[in-house]
């Protein structure tokens, strides 16, 4: 049980931080601006990590490589204290496998809780900097359903395709990672 308490706290917490890394990096490829709540938010949770990394680490083109480490960086320690938790037996070999998974899986989850909020948004058509920041975000994800999904009677089924893809996207990655371990 303490296990899976401790484990369950660091899921939160990298997942938190790696989360805002990942928005971070996200945001500065779609220049979105960073000052609006989302934007400060980010830099709260993640300055202390990513500006010493910047320092030695540049960007490749629009790709902020500081904030990406950083991600990969937390979920690795994530990965670590729970193998040193479990005793440091066997499989240090694989948590590079698992902390990439885990990234990837934030990702994917960030994305989820990124296109419901942009539908509940839409629905209520409210016009704030968040709402704002939740479209510049999101319209890149929909763009691409919205070209092979037309309207159907003047609504938009683009946010649903893409939740259900993102879910079949995390059943997939658990598969790969269970596949792993086993």
């Amino acid at each position: 049980m303490l296990y899976q308490i401790v484990s369950f706290l660091l899921d939160v917490a990298a997942g938190l931080l790696c989360g805002a890394c990942l928005l971070r990096l996200y945001m500065q490829w779609q220049r979105v601006p960073f000052g609006n709540p989302v934007g400060q938010m980010v830099f709260a949770l993640s300055d202390w990590l990513i500006l010493p990394l910047r320092k030695v680490i540049p960007p490749l083109g629009r790709i902020d490589t500081a904030s990406l480490l950083a991600a990969a960086l937390v979920e690795l320690l994530q990965y670590l204290l729970l193998w040193l938790l479990l005793g440091a037996g066997t499989g240090l070999l694989w948590l590079p496998w698992l902390a990439l998974c885990a990234l990837v899986r934030v990702a994917l989850t960030g994305m989820t809780g990124l296109i419901i909020i942009h539908a509940v948004l839409s629905w209520v058509q409210t016009r704030s900097a968040l709402a704002d920041v939740i479209d510049r975000l999101s319209e890149p994800l929909l763009r691409p359903v919205r070209r092979i999904i037309p309207l159907v009677g003047g609504v938009d089924f683009a946010s649903l395709v893409l939740l259900v893809l993102l879910q079949v996207a995390v059943m997939v990655l658990g598969y790969l990672q269970a596949s792993v371990l086993h």
